[in-house]
């Protein structure tokens, strides 16, 4: 992927190799370090071992295989073996929300920490944290590691990982967060991780724990905050007739506001800004900071009634009644590039329209398998065409580049309705009204 490589004798173990943990591994290999993988799971390590990546993400099954070859890259579900064996640990496990709660489940952080404390971490090695987590975490378990471990420094590393951008956000990130404590030897350690990103030009911004844990946090409340602003206004456009892509375009080009992040659609969802900004409410009510952050209720809020009110616009455009009705669904992942199905805004509405009587049938260039293992009373379809047959309405759910490129004029021949939905505001409207369709989208007149 054009990144410089270094050799430097540093040995560095990935624990956890989901989404965070695979890219994470295989970039540290491509920047030169022997890595070793760990999961508790072994259908990963098993996919991982043979070059396969269990997820869809452009670029990173050709730098696994490069890395593998190598003999730079190596995958275990030995805890013990990544104890003994690196200098550098990162923890890269998932913080999904809690059952029953909003707050962040810290049991997995927690059990590779200890995992690894029970594998004989060597001291002067360093634990770094990556998953995102609640503040107070890193110091508490600094002190665990120093009462259990001692020698063993702590740092925290928070991930910036755009799905989609993976590869590209950890071998060329626009920053560097090291959360560290004071007088230790962790930032020296990281900057030797991380000298050839950092020579490349990549800031580094040195903090404490606290910082570095509510970095992470406060970056996706914000995204979140913007993209349910424009939502919100969408909400209004709605009421007063406005259209709110031109009144997104107009004050984007005020500096202090700009375009990203401003397009009003269906909303956000996957794993990290949801249960994120879940998880901030809920420490910083923990903390008697909730006052702060109060606003983002109504920031999920907006974000879930979108999905509400796809529902119900596509209700309406059906006569009132979507029983018996035919609903084609382009869209199952969260977002393009992706096959990230969890908080999809896409089958949340999907589904709510199945469960009300329609037959719904779904297409999403990735994500079909997570789809059917999640929602498997949805009906899915091999391509655009066939989930469009026969549908009563047709609606655009997750901005693929395909389903942007689709030709109107292909589907008119073989739907029982002209109407399409644009939950992205990403079609051509000009382009479907000119080829016969109802075209209809949130927060446009």
């Amino acid at each position: 992927m054009g990144a410089t490589t270094i050799v430097d004798p540093l040995r560095i173990s990935v624990i956890g190799t989901g989404y965070l943990g695979a890219t994470h591994a295989v970039c540290m290999a491509e920047l030169g370090f022997e890595v070793i993988g760990v999961d508790v799971d072994p259908s990963k390590i098993e996919h991982l071992t043979a070059g396969e990546v269990p997820f869809f993400e452009p670029g990173l099954e050709e730098l696994l295989r490069k890395n593998l070859e190598s003999g730079r890259l190596s995958f275990t579900t030995s805890l013990a073996d990544a104890a003994a064996g690196a200098d550098v640990h990162f923890i890269c496990v998932g913080t999904p929300q809690h059952p029953g709660s909003n707050s962040a489940d810290m049991r997995y952080v927690d059990a590779a920490v200890s995992g690894l404390i029970a594998g004989g971490l060597r001291p002067g090695s360093l634990v770094v944290g990556k998953s995102t987590v609640p503040a107070g975490t890193a110091a508490r378990l600094a002190a665990w590691l120093s009462e259990q471990a001692p020698g063993v420094e702590l740092a925290w590393n928070p991930e910036f990982l755009r799905e989609g951008f993976a590869v590209d956000d950890t071998l060329r990130p626009d920053r560097l967060v090291f959360g560290v404590a004071p007088d230790g030897t962790a930032e020296a350690t990281l900057h030797r991780v991380y000298a050839s990103v950092i020579d490349a030009g990549t800031p580094v911004v040195v903090v404490d724990y606290p910082t570095a844990e509510l970095v992470k946090v406060a970056a996706n409340a914000f995204l979140a905050t913007k993209i349910s602003f424009i939502n919100a206004m969408a909400e209004v456009c709605e009421a007063t007739g406005a259209d709110v892509t031109h009144l997104s375009k107009a004050i984007s080009y005020d500096t202090r506001i700009g375009g990203r992040f401003l397009h009003a659609g269906l909303g956000f969802g996957g794993g990290c800004l949801p249960k994120d900004i879940r998880a901030f409410q809920a420490r910083a009510t923990e903390l008697g900071a909730g006052q702060a952050v109060a606003f983002l209720a109504e920031v999920d809020a907006i974000n879930l009634r979108r999905r509400t009110r796809t529902v119900t616009l596509a209700t309406e455009l059906l006569g009132g009644d979507v029983t018996g009705k035919k609903v084609a669904v382009l869209g199952a992942a969260f977002k393009p590039n992706s096959d990230d199905i969890r908080d999809s805004p896409a089958l949340a509405v999907a589904d709510a329209l199945r469960r009300a009587g329609a037959t719904v049938a779904v297409y999403d260039p990735a994500a079909i398998p997570n789809a059917r293992r999640t929602y498997p009373d949805l009906t899915y379809a091999d391509n655009a065409v066939d989930a469009a047959t026969g549908a009563h309405i047709v609606l655009h759910l997750t901005e693929w580049t395909e389903f942007r490129e689709l030709d109107p004029n292909a589907l008119t021949a073989i739907v029982a309705a002209r109407t399409v939905i644009d939950g992205r505001n990403t079609l051509n409207p000009a382009q479907w009204r000119a080829a016969g369709w109802d075209y209809h989208a949130l927060g446009r007149p």
